[in-house]
């Protein structure tokens, strides 16, 4: 099998609220067309790749979809969103002779290494040892969680392996008592309080109401984007309590996530909230947060963490996804 015969190729990042595709026309060439289509406006995702194709007028040989979900087997449900499908199916009506699916985060990974400097902004201090594992997680429509772990000796080529799993719906640690409350607050209506809970855009409102609960005021009917924009923006105390809480909370989960994983090649941050807080998000508890650990507060003082401001990186890490496939099969 030559490389140019798994040409052109699909590459898809579907979320929550939106799906986004681009093309890779041949070898070398790069993403092009790139399209962000909104899920709502479809059934399924066959039906929003098939009015993407139809536009560019192109039918891929080789296909890469990242999803906001996990995957096991052939069937693949969507956690926050009600798109589901066969794998086999897909790829027969997409007419590809390959399909790849993987986690949408696990995608986000295999972008890591190719990101460039002006693509990722340093938040408080540390450093990265680029032959240990990085970790990463985001808030979006959910929480997405993952990491690479280094296949190669140090002084080697770096070759890394992608994590898949669903970190994002561990339980929910609080770090102090207004975070306890909180929790017992959320534990009445969901019964098991998962880290997504708070850290998404759904769980941005979540604890805005949570905390209006606790100060027995009225929640207004805000969305997550007006709560962090009025936080940001210090129009209103309430949404600023929200947002600095959210930032501690993260702060907790990321440490959480680097001392598991032993991430000392670093933290990133992705996902569609953290970037849009802007030069906030570093003046926020989360640094702070992210320190307080006990007997291991130096080690992670010592970890690097990183927000993602790429454009769509998911994208790359589903080329590189299939990158790595035909190199399995020469």
């Amino acid at each position: 099998m030559s490389q140019a015969s798994t040409y052109p190729r699909l590459v898809a990042d579907v979320g929550g609220t939106n799906v986004r595709f681009a093309l890779l026309r041949a070898p070398e060439a790069g993403l092009s067309d790139e399209r962000a289509l909104a899920c709502a406006d479809f059934p399924g995702l066959f039906e929003a790749a098939r009015a993407y194709l139809d536009g560019v007028a192109v039918q891929p040989v080789w296909a890469a979809i990242g999803i906001a979900t996990a995957i096991a087997g052939d069937f693949v449900r969507m956690t926050n969103l009600g798109w589901q499908f066969s794998r086999a199916e897909l790829q027969s009506q997409l007419g590809v002779q390959e399909l790849l699916v993987i986690n949408d985060f696990t995608a986000l990974a295999l972008a890591l290494p190719l990101l460039r400097d002006e693509e990722k902004i340093k938040v408080g201090g540390g450093s990265f040892d680029p032959d240990l594992p990085i970790a990463l997680l985001g808030a979006g429509t959910g929480l997405g969680v993952s990491g690479l772990v280094p296949a190669h000796q140090p002084g080697e080529p770096p070759r890394w392996l992608p994590l898949q799993g669903e970190g994002g719906h561990v339980s929910f640690s609080p770090f102090n008592e207004r975070e306890d409350d909180i929790l017992r607050l959320l534990r009445r209506q969901f019964g098991h309080v998962s880290a997504e809970r708070l850290l998404s855009g759904p769980g941005v409102v979540n604890l805005y109401r949570a905390l209006a609960e606790l100060h027995g005021v009225q929640a207004e009917p805000l969305d997550a984007a007006a709560i962090t924009g009025r936080g940001v923006a210090d129009e209103s105390a309430l949404c600023r309590e929200t947002v600095d809480i959210f930032c501690g909370m993260l702060g907790t989960a990321a440490a959480n996530l680097v001392v598991t994983l032993g991430a000392r090649g670093g933290l990133y941050i992705g996902g569609g909230i953290v970037p849009k807080l802007g030069d906030y998000f570093a003046r926020s508890p989360f640094r702070s947060r992210f320190e307080q650990k006990g007997r291991f507060s130096d080690y992670l003082a010592a970890v690097a963490s990183f927000v993602i401001v790429a454009d769509h990186p998911a994208l790359r890490g589903s080329a590189a996804a299939l990158d790595a496939l035909a190199a399995r099969r020469r």
